[in-house]
């Protein structure tokens, strides 16, 4: 056998496994999409009733002591993103974003005072994650001018969202939920053949507030 001849069978090789690669790809692309859609239809009309029903809010609290009043979410709005990807146009995400309000008119504001930095953590990132609009203030000894607290007033108001980012290539949508169960950030991911009535009614249920098994 030349070498010519071993060449083109390497040759052939490579193109069989490129075009093989291509129509996973293809497949794959397709499924996701079809994902997509089915996603984009249901938080689409998800979101209307929502702002219909102003659900109760999951209980809110920066530091795990001082609690917020009973809110409601409300303003819920949807969005969807597209990209190219391959010379075709796809989903690049799609995003439901709402308010926690309070339930009653004249909550007023709220303060926390922390002293540790462990709490500071954790109460910067709730402020962050709920993007609770805040003044932070050094709370200091009058005669040795040394730092004993931050004190952080802010306003009874937070927001929430569900980011759905599409992986064509894996087949995956993965989804960040922000504020949905507190003032913290979980992640999750479903394979496209999964999304279905039965997960997104999980979905639903879990920013309602009632017993789900989406994540």
């Amino acid at each position: 056998m030349s070498f010519l001849h071993q060449l083109k069978q390497q040759a052939q090789t490579l193109q069989s496994q490129q075009t093989a690669q291509v129509q996973d790809f293809s497949a794959s692309t397709a499924a996701t999409e079809a994902a997509c859609q089915r996603l984009w239809h249901y938080l689409d009309d998800l979101h209307r009733q929502l702002n219909v029903i102003e659900p109760a809010a999951p209980p809110l609290s920066l530091d795990g002591k001082a609690h917020w009043p009973a809110m409601k979410q409300t303003g819920f709005r949807f969005d969807a993103r597209k990209k190219m990807l391959r010379d075709q146009e796809v989903f690049d995400y799609l995003a439901l974003g709402w308010q926690l309000l309070p339930r009653e008119a004249g909550a007023g504001k709220g303060q926390v005072k922390v002293n540790f930095p462990p709490d500071l953590e954790r109460v910067e990132r709730r402020l962050r994650v709920g993007h609770v609009p805040h003044e932070r203030q050094e709370q200091r000894h009058p005669q040795t001018n040394g730092l004993q607290a931050i004190v952080f007033e802010h306003e009874m108001a937070a927001r929430a969202s569900v980011m759905v980012t599409a992986d064509h290539d894996q087949g995956v949508l993965r989804f960040r939920l922000a504020g949905v169960t507190g003032l913290e950030t979980v992640h999750t991911e479903y394979r496209t053949g999964q999304i279905g009535p039965a997960v997104l009614d999980e979905l639903a249920k879990l920013i309602v507030g009632q017993d789900s098994r989406f994540l």
